[in-house]
């Protein structure tokens, strides 16, 4: 491969702008630098659950997922390319119902929180939401492949869940929502 990165800095965005993957120059606050910094952002926290030294199957499923998460950042910082496919998504439908399953049905909400991967679980999955509604709005303006709108939705999915099961693998107990708690004032 060589070397690609010769220099970290280049001084061509100091005014405001910054090159997409094809050349074409755009504002740094564009909609496509937001939507693949937000994908950046998700991947970053992603790093940050695999980083609490969570078992090695989660492990390997993180690192499934920060790659497929910089081929999703590739597809939104070069206008038209193709990355991510359907199997990706079918994939993480696969471990979202094996996991769901060792979990059971849930019975009320779930506040995020729990032991300390569980709670960037979660984090993660806030960040996934917020990445997928960015996205969407980019493919409102732009073409966006309709596989990466999917994967982004099934992937905040999987953290749901993966949230879960790392907290009760963890003995880690779920704080349910509590719609009666006291203080609340009522109707």
């Amino acid at each position: 491969m060589g070397h690609r990165l010769s220099r970290i800095y280049t001084r061509t965005g100091d005014q405001g702008s910054s090159d997409l993957g094809d050349g074409t120059r755009v504002p740094k606050d564009h909609f496509r630098l937001h939507a693949y910094g937000d994908v950046d952002e998700l991947n970053s926290q992603v790093g940050v659950i695999a980083a609490q030294g969570v078992p090695e199957e989660f492990g390997e499923l993180l690192a499934d997922i920060q790659h497929d998460l910089f081929d999703l950042g590739a597809e939104l910082v070069v206008p038209s390319h193709e990355a991510l496919r359907e199997a990706q998504v079918e994939a993480l439908e696969e471990r979202i119902d094996a996991f769901n399953a060792e979990l059971g049905p849930l019975q009320e909400f779930i506040l995020p929180g729990g032991g300390p991967a569980g709670a960037q679980a979660h984090a993660a999955r806030a960040v996934c939401r917020r990445a997928e509604r960015t996205v969407y709005a980019l493919s409102r303006e732009e073409d966006v492949s309709p596989v990466t709108l999917r994967y982004l939705n099934r992937l905040s999915d999987l953290l749901f869940v993966l949230a879960r099961l790392l907290n009760r693998r963890g003995g880690a107990p779920e704080t349910l929502w509590d719609r009666a708690r006291k203080g609340r004032e009522r109707d």
